[in-house]
Parts: structure tokens; C-alpha cells; sequence
């Protein structure tokens, strides 16, 4: 099983854990990223990602995409990778973007909070920028067919 916390420990300690309140614009992203991700069910089981994650440049937006292994509570590994779009909103806002481009969320560096309806499950997500540039997500999922916590920690490579 991967080993998140010492993992967490060690990066947070390389990155430095000043809190200097910078607050990152669409451009701050870009570059590639150290990913680590727990998910924790509603039953108690516990997902953990490692990877990395990636924003490129194309076209005005960030292509967001993330590769690396989950490891399920029984052991098994399994390979995962994502992606999003970025791109520049109103009102200095984030719109993120399914790869498809659906729309998915919004957010801002001044409100760094959004949620997403997919039909009876809510996404609630709170992205933290105290330590930048690492920085997190954490997103609360909730309805009848999902209720689990993912929290993503991000650092720089």
C-alpha cells in the first residue's frame, strides 16, 4: 500500500511550510505536479492515489491531466489517470471544464470553494492555497449512489 502520510510529511517538508497567503491565478498552475490522494468512504475504506498531475498549455486553457495507481483497501493496484480543462472565467474566476467540455465547477482565488450537481449526488470542493505552491483540494461527495471525502495534495517538481 502506498505510504501517503510519510510521503505528505517529506514533501511538505521539502516545499517548506511557510503560510504566505499567495493566492494563484490560472497561470500559476501551469507546469507539472506531485499528486498524492486519499479517498475515504462513507464505510470506512480508504482509496490512496500517487502520481503526478501535469497543466498545459493549448490553445488559452490549461490541459489538466493526471496519471498515476490507486490502491483499493484490499491491496489491489490499479492504473488512473484524468483530465480537465482550464480556463480564464469571469470575474477573475477558474472555470474547470470535464475533458469533454462539459462544465464541471468554478472557483477563484478569493473564493477558492464550488460545487457541481451530478444528478442526485452533490460535489462540494474547497481548494487551499495557504502553503502555495502546495497546495489541496478537498472535495465532499454526497447522495444516494456516493458519500466519500477526497482529499488531493499537490507540490511542485
Amino acid at each position: 500500500m502506498v505510504n501517503t502520510s510519510s510521503n505528505l510529511n517529506q514533501m511538505t517538508s521539502a516545499a517548506g511550510e511557510s503560510s504566505n497567503k499567495v493566492k494563484p491565478e490560472l497561470a500559476d498552475f501551469a507546469g507539472k505536479w506531485r499528486l498524492m490522494r486519499k479517498i475515504v468512504q462513507h464505510n470506512g475504506d480508504v482509496f490512496e492515489f500517487a502520481g503526478d498531475a501535469a497543466f498545459c498549455w493549448r490553445e488559452g486553457l490549461l490541459i489538466y491531466k493526471e496519471t498515476g495507481l490507486v490502491t483499493a483497501p484490499n491491496g489491489t493496484k490499479m492504473d488512473a489517470e484524468r483530465s480537465y480543462l482550464w480556463r480564464r472565467g469571469a470575474d477573475s474566476k477558474i472555470d474547470v471544464f470535464f475533458d469533454d467540455n462539459r462544465f464541471f465547477h468554478s472557483f477563484s482565488r478569493h473564493q477558492p470553494v464550488a460545487h457541481h450537481h451530478c444528478g442526485d449526488d452533490h460535489y462540494r470542493v474547497n481548494y487551499t492555497f495557504d502553503t502555495w505552491p502546495v497546495w489541496q483540494s478537498i472535495w465532499k461527495v454526497d447522495g444516494p449512489r456516493k458519500d466519500y471525502k477526497m482529499t488531493s495534495h499537490y507540490y511542485p517538481v
